[in-house]
């Protein structure tokens, strides 16, 4: 379907809207604007367009509507799947200016943000005042906005949840240009169907945030790590489930493989304390209480040597929990760094990770690529990351589509599902029908048509 362009009478009503500098054709915004983390080419927007406030929000999306423009909304372009990617062109609507921390409110226990507040920004905000926002999907310069769009989980999600589990109200601006709140600072609200949770994980697709408030915990007092080297990644995975069973509740249990342990050596220039076995489980635990830290690490680490763990190091102090998370959430980029490389994020229950993993040199051997798996083990996320090994570059894409392919197939055949936390954006979108069926990709087709009768805003994304 072809779109009208921004012509001169649009651009002249955009500046009236946000102001001439705030409205850029330059090369440099559009081929910012035209990419995000995914391995997509790009796609460039005819403009890119800054507001600063809701009500420009308002007035720009009412234009666009009017004029059947498509809008991609972006904050700070970190996703995986494609999701911000103008597939269609139109306007490129930057909420970088949109990123202040309005309110940390004590009493309630929560903050409220623009859509842009980075989440390493306001972790460190609430943290000052003793509080604890938990969802840590570990990339330092993703946006709140781009959090919500994808329900982003993360590496504290097997004991806190994922970002759904903590907005509390939404400011959203509908395609139409009509502004609406939903939730709120109650603790309680059965009040008719949650659009709340219905926006959250919408990928950009029904409307765009221009506030949120999130609820927060208090900041437990004490915390510390296990770094536990294994000889098999079966054995790594099978502890996963034995910790869970002991009733060990950690805030972290994430794996490594070998691979990935020298890759991201490599990349900060730095040795983690052993990386010469095979897989490796870091298990965070935290606490109120010293004497209960102790006890979960001492059964914790039991259960690592109980299950093949040839060591369990422990990182005690702030400092070395520091190093060692720099490092895990370091994975990401050392791999798109030193390799060309895709990623899957496929989520299996925690009791198949095991086998989930044990077929992966299988499918990597068919297509000829390398699997290496990564993740968030305690709550059955395994990043998959797909590395070429040669060939041309058509080659490499059939591969790269086919070994996806695959894996996803592996892993809902296991009774999992096609995407933990990046979402199906652009680039996964073809895969919704495999999990959910036809039944239900209309009815989501049905609420897209609602908030969005002219299909204007973040158009090709989330389903084929």
């Amino acid at each position: 379907m072809a779109h009208p362009r921004v012509d001169a009478e649009v651009r002249h009503k955009l500046e009236a809207i946000v102001g001439a500098k705030n409205v850029s054709f330059s090369k440099e915004d559009i081929e910012k604007a035209s990419v995000d983390e995914s391995p997509l080419e790009p796609h460039p927007p005819e403009v890119v367009v800054k507001p600063a406030t809701t009500a420009e929000v308002s007035a720009i999306m009412r234009l666009a509507n009017e004029k059947l423009i498509p809008v991609v909304a972006q904050g700070s372009r970190t996703g995986l799947a494609g999701a911000s990617h103008p597939t269609r062109g139109g306007v490129a609507l930057s909420l970088e200016r949109m990123n202040r921390i309005l309110e940390i409110d004590e009493e309630n226990l929560m903050v409220v943000v623009e859509p842009a507040a980075l989440v390493d920004d306001v972790h460190k905000a609430v943290e000052k005042v003793g509080l604890y926002y938990p969802p840590d999907p570990g990339q330092e310069s993703g946006s709140i906005g781009g959090n919500i769009n994808t329900n982003a989980g993360g590496m504290r999600a097997l004991k806190y949840g994922t970002t759904r589990d903590y907005v509390q109200a939404l400011e959203v601006v509908l395609p139409s240009g009509e502004v609406i709140n939903v939730g709120g600072k109650v603790v309680k609200d059965t009040t008719g169907y949650s659009l709340l949770d219905l926006i959250v994980g919408s990928e950009g697709t029904l409307g765009v945030v221009t506030k949120a408030t999130l609820r927060l915990v208090p900041k437990p007092k004490h915390t510390a790590l296990i770094y536990a080297p294994f000889d098999s990644t079966h054995d790594a995975a099978k502890a996963i489930s034995e910790i869970i069973r002991r009733k060990v509740q950690p805030f972290a249990l994430e794996l490594m493989s070998r691979h990935a342990v020298e890759t991201v050596e490599r990349y900060i220039e730095r040795k983690l304390p052993d990386d010469t076995h095979p897989a490796y489980l870091i298990v965070g635990v935290e606490s109120n209480s010293e004497e209960e830290l102790g006890t979960q690490l001492e059964t914790a680490g039991e259960v690592c040597i109980e299950n093949g763990a040839v060591d369990a190091y422990i990182a005690d102090t702030a400092e070395k929990q520091r190093q060692m998370w720099e490092a895990r959430k370091a994975v990401y980029d050392a791999y798109n760094t030193l390799y060309e490389v895709d990623e899957a994020d496929i989520c299996v229950p925690r009791s198949r990770i095991p086998d989930f993993i044990d077929r992966l040199d299988e499918i990597g051997a068919r297509h000829g690529v390398q699997i290496i798996p990564v993740g968030h083990a305690g709550d059955g996320n395994i990043h998959c990351n797909v590395i070429r090994l040669g060939g041309t570059d058509e080659e490499w894409h059939e591969e790269l589509e086919a070994t996806i392919s695959d894996l996803i197939d592996l892993g809902l055949g296991m009774g999992g599902t096609v995407s933990g936390e990046h979402g199906l954006g652009y680039t996964k979108r073809l895969y919704l029908v495999k999990k959910v069926g036809v039944t239900q990709v209309e009815l989501m087709k049905g609420i897209k048509r609602v908030f969005d009768p002219n299909g204007i805003l973040n158009p090709d994304k989330i389903w084929g």
